[in-house]
């Protein structure tokens, strides 16, 4: 049997000494509301769902205190809770339990009362514009109905859905808010950040690449860059490279205050068991995209985006949600997909394909490899406490275009020089190469 929370214990608590207080026979879903307004988790969630707490209260109090004096009784007992209220906290109880959780919060109370849709405390919080749909929705996913104020915290799923707890806790409401964050923090890495934290290798070469990313990202509409090439072939690091450009303010004028967001499929499709989780994300994440001055949305394997969310027989999926904005220039993404993908899914897909300017990344020459690899080569040695000979970067590359053909260039002559430091880690220190060249 799943017990009651500490805050719920005195919600009801509070419920109750209120109709007492007011000499009322018995405890109403009215008086029960009243107290949990006074809870940090139903309070988050109202809050969260864009209902006006101080509002509410006054309402609720009116109501209260003008329309329960048939409730009034000239003995000095103590007040019972109505068939409803004890409905609301048993059906709260049950959903918890079915969901396998161990306690009861004020928040699954809160999504019980709609349940009772002849009530005045369910009347009240739909006055507010308020439904259960929201309610449950915050509560499952973090999502919340007023813009920016999405949850920091891995989804739950649907067992949520059927009453459970949520996985964090809300904090006191007293200068302690519960931490909120918007969805494109939550479902976005920002590589701005990420450059400024150096967390991005320099981008090298790839100049007349970048020159027609920046040129495509200037157009008015369709300002969609689409990079097609091999795996290996660095398409990611130009975005990334991209990134660490702008920060640096080694781009165009009308760029220096643009923003690049990396879109984490993972976290976008975690727990989105049910039609429309995935959906209501990625609408989310397009809308904020659309009010956040100089956003550009980057999708790495942006193939898996088509289809995502759709059903059998369904029209609807992912790419679907993103065609408008796309068409209309009121955001700006960058994808990335290989040649295999490229004819597999965006061919096929006319409407979404037009929306974007192909770019095609070649594999870099051996010269430019080279060059690459010269570039990346502080990176690697300061990771792997080594020195690598302007010989050893050199054969990397030309004995892996030689005899690796299954890669691309730079990646199989990064994994090369990649590989031979990790192999120093496995001999005992004293016998570890400090330099190395080639035999």
């Amino acid at each position: 049997m799943p017990a009651f929370s500490q805050g719920l214990e005195k919600a009801l608590h509070q419920a109750l000494t209120l109709a007492n207080e007011r000499h009322h026979e018995y405890a109403t879903l009215e008086h029960l509301l009243l107290a949990l307004i006074d809870d940090t988790e139903a309070a988050a969630v109202m809050r969260a769902c864009n209902v006006d707490l101080d509002e509410l209260k006054h309402t609720v109090l009116t109501y209260i205190d003008t329309e329960l004096d048939n409730l009034v009784t000239g003995y000095d007992e103590d007040s019972k809770p109505t068939a409803g209220f004890q409905r609301v906290i048993q059906r709260a109880v049950i959903h918890v339990q079915s969901s396998g959780r161990e306690e009861v919060s004020g928040a699954n109370v809160l999504v019980a009362i709609f349940a009772e849709r002849e009530s005045h405390a369910a009347y009240f919080l739909q006055e507010q514009q308020m439904t259960r749909y929201d309610a449950v929705n915050y509560i499952s996913h973090g999502i919340a109905k007023r813009p920016g104020a999405s949850e920091t915290r891995s989804p739950r799923g649907a067992d949520d859905e059927q009453g459970g707890q949520s996985g964090a806790e809300p904090q006191e409401d007293g200068g302690k808010k519960k931490q909120q964050q918007d969805a494109l923090t939550a479902y976005c890495i920002n590589l701005n950040n990420k450059a400024k934290a150096g967390k991005i290798d320099p981008l090298i070469g790839r100049g007349s690449e970048i020159n027609r990313t920046i040129q495509v990202l200037c157009r008015r509409s369709k300002n969609n860059p689409l990079y097609v090439g091999d795996p290996g072939v660095g398409k990611t690091a130009i975005a990334e490279g991209l990134a660490k450009r702008i920060v640096e303010g080694d781009v165009p004028e009308v760029l220096h205050n643009a923003t690049i967001f990396a879109l984490d499929m993972g976290t976008l499709l975690a727990g989105t068991r049910y039609r429309g989780d995935f959906e209501e994300r990625l609408k989310q994440v397009v809308k904020e995209l659309e009010d956040y001055p100089g956003a550009v949305l980057f999708i790495d394997e942006i193939h898996t985006v088509i289809g995502a969310g759709a059903t059998s027989g369904g029209a609807m999926d992912a790419s679907n949600l993103l065609k408008p904005a796309l068409s209309s220039g009121t955001i700006r993404c960058i994808g990335s997909t290989t040649y295999k993908e490229f004819r597999q899914f965006f061919e096929k897909d006319r409407a979404l394909v037009r929306r974007f300017q192909k770019i095609d990344v070649n594999e870099p020459t051996i010269e430019d490899a080279i060059e690459i690899m010269k570039g990346l080569k502080p990176y690697f040695e300061e990771f792997h406490k080594v020195r690598y000979t302007a010989e050893a970067i050199k054969a990397s590359v030309e004995l892996s275009a030689r005899y690796i053909n299954d890669r691309k260039l730079p990646d199989k002559a990064i994994d090369v020089i990649d590989e031979t430091g990790a192999s120093q880690m496995l001999v005992p220190e004293a016998k570890r190469k400090k330099t190395i060249g080639i035999k």
